[in-house]
């Protein structure tokens, strides 16, 4: 394992104690507010964020800006607040099109799903769907496939849709089957029977 080492000429004496002003302000707001997001604390997450989103944009820090305005899309969907989720969301997703982070892209398609189920679009969340599983299908990624195949068949389910719901179903089967999960695809099977026997 090999570390860098910083020049010692460039260590400074150590701050006295009554010095707490942190290095960059901008940064702990957005710390803070992660911090406060995962704790559930989500006004005084929104609140650190905003201010780390202002403070981004002033110095037009667009990866700043991309991560504010998707740490402020994970509180308000931690609030049901599906209208205001989508706007920051969107905006992150501007900035991470136009830097081609495709990573960060298929991360937000899937919290996108989630603010779409919740206000019940569901052409639209299996719309965002059917992207990912492009991605997915391009980047040879069964797991993916199949978590979005699943997601696909709960968001079929609520809509009303059993039919496609067990097609799902009986897709993530056969990918199992071709990998030799002969189990798990068989439980797949029973799942997009008992839908069928049930509608």
């Amino acid at each position: 394992m090999t570390t860098t080492l910083q020049n010692i000429d460039s260590i400074g004496p150590l701050a006295d104690g009554n010095n707490t002003e942190p290095a960059d302000p901008v940064r702990a707001d957005y710390d803070e507010g992660r911090r406060f997001l995962q704790n559930g604390e989500y006004p005084q997450a929104a609140v650190s964020l905003h201010n780390a989103l202002v403070g981004f944009d002033e110095r037009g820090d667009e990866a700043g800006i991309a991560n504010a305005s998707n740490q402020l899309g994970h509180v308000c969907l931690a609030r049901k607040e599906f209208k205001q989720a989508l706007e920051h969301y969107q905006r992150a997703w501007g900035i991470c099109e136009k830097l081609q982070d495709q990573m960060s892209m298929i991360a937000l398609q899937k919290k996108l799903i989630e603010v779409f189920r919740g206000q019940n679009n569901y052409p639209k969340a299996i719309e965002t769907c059917l992207n990912l599983l492009d991605s997915y299908h391009h980047n040879n990624d069964p797991r993916g496939t199949v978590e979005i195949l699943e997601e696909m068949a709960l968001i079929y389910l609520d809509s009303g849709n059993k039919g496609k719901a067990a097609d799902a179903y009986r897709t993530v089967a056969s990918i199992h089957r071709n990998f030799r999960h002969h189990g798990i695809a068989e439980s797949y099977e029973k799942k997009a029977e008992d839908i069928e026997r049930a509608a």
